[in-house]
């Protein structure tokens, strides 16, 4: 069975997967949609909208209001892969989404996260 492509799948399925996985380490959905505000503009009642629809994962990253400049300064490893050498620039986008959860259920505290 082929691989599905993460763009192609439903943001309804995998944003709250990104939730789960704060909220096991005592962090909260406000928190995961307060880093994806950051990161992309959208506004939590947007998000919370996207949840409902058929969007896919890729549209929501592609449709965003205002993706974040100073996302670049978001670095490191997500799955084995520095982040900011992901050269297909959709994936870099939602590679760093992933990356500020997994700060967020580390226990960083949310200024550095948003690298204020």
């Amino acid at each position: 069975m082929p691989r599905m492509d993460v763009t192609q799948m439903p943001f309804a399925k995998l944003y709250p997967l990104l939730v789960t996985k704060a909220e096991k380490k005592g962090r909260t959905r406000q928190e995961v949609d307060a880093v994806t505000c950051w990161l992309t503009g959208y506004t939590p009642e947007e998000i919370a909208r996207l949840e409902q629809s058929d969007t896919s994962y890729g549209d929501f990253f592609r449709a965003a209001p205002a993706m974040n400049p100073n996302r670049t300064r978001i670095t490191g490893k997500v799955c084995g892969v520095r982040v900011e050498e992901i050269e297909d620039t959709l994936l870099r986008e939602i590679r760093y989404l992933d990356k500020l959860v997994d700060e967020l259920a580390k226990g960083r505290c949310m200024e550095q996260i948003l690298r204020k």
